[in-house]
């Protein structure tokens, strides 16, 4: 898959949600049906630098695996934001990339007044970007 669409109320509710928390990275994980996204379900970022990486909560992820699965829904992709460098995946992304079939977004703060958002495969220490269609 070299382009996905992503529903223009989901990419508002992820924006809004990293502008919401601009000092520290966001976190949450995106369910679809039948390959469509259909809701983003945020997850709360323990990491002990919140400002430079995130590590979602174990049980809020449990969480949002369970809402999921009892809506019919599927893991469709994994987002979170960079407070203060592009939406490029960093050596800790690159590392923490456990589902392969995951869409990665990273949501970028770091262009003054403009919010960025890219999409990626990550596989070891290897992504593609994916073309995102709003």
């Amino acid at each position: 898959m070299t382009e996905v669409m992503l529903p223009r109320t989901m990419v508002n509710q992820l924006l809004h949600q990293a502008q919401a928390s601009s000092r520290r990275e966001i976190c949450g994980l995106i369910g679809a049906r039948n390959g469509t996204p259909s809701n983003c379900y945020p997850v709360n970022n323990i990491a002990p630098d919140p400002q430079r990486q995130f590590f979602m909560d174990p049980q809020g992820q449990i969480e949002a695996m369970r809402r999921m699965r009892e809506g019919g829904e599927e893991l469709f992709g994994i987002y979170h934001s960079h407070p203060e460098t592009p939406p490029l995946p960093s050596k800790s992304d690159l590392a923490q990339a456990a589902y392969p079939d995951a869409l990665y977004l990273i949501i970028s703060l770091n262009t003054k007044g403009v919010l960025e958002m890219r999409g990626f495969r990550l596989q070891g220490e290897a992504y593609k970007e994916i073309e995102l269609q709003l």
